[in-house]
């Protein structure tokens, strides 16, 4: 009996802008960058830091939602599975292949930072988020927004998206 686990857990900020595209079936994929930070102790004794930049890729609702809200050095976190993509280079032949994350949770972490996109307040840590439940690869069947207010049993404030 072999066992497979492809799980990824990652908290970071953004280091671009969210890319979304919508195919003729309108169905949403965004593309952004996340930076992911690691402080540990050399063997000198000196802290040291290392920045794992990380491709991710989220599917139907999740993509809007992160399109509309998420910008470049945003706090996140992600949950999802690994994936490799591969592909022949137009330009000298090479085959090349890319290692990313497909997410299937993604929460917001910080605020909105005085209303950058997507209104004038932003919310506290996992206030939104957005999960793509049980799908097959790359076709999303949607996502739903869990605000904390509605999983606490509280109607959502007025300024709050609505989601």
């Amino acid at each position: 009996m072999s066992l497979s686990l492809n799980k990824v857990t990652l908290a970071g900020n953004l280091t671009r802008d969210p890319q979304v595209r919508f195919f003729a079936n309108e169905r949403a994929v965004a593309d952004f960058g996340l930076a992911v930070n690691r402080k540990y102790k050399a063997n000198d004794g000196t802290l040291k830091e290392e920045t794992t930049f990380v491709d991710v890729e989220a599917w139907g609702r999740t993509a809007e939602l992160i399109g509309q809200y998420l910008t470049k050095g945003r706090a996140c976190y992600v949950e999802g599975r690994l994936k490799l993509d591969s592909w022949e280079d137009k330009k000298d032949g090479q085959k090349r292949t890319k290692l990313k994350v497909v997410a299937d949770n993604v929460q917001f972490l910080d605020s909105n930072r005085g209303g950058e996109r997507g209104g004038e307040r932003g919310g506290d840590a996992g206030e939104r988020g957005a999960e793509a439940g049980d799908r097959p690869a790359e076709e999303a069947t949607g996502a739903t927004a869990k605000p904390a207010a509605a999983a606490a049993g509280q109607p959502p404030a007025d300024d709050e998206p609505p989601f």
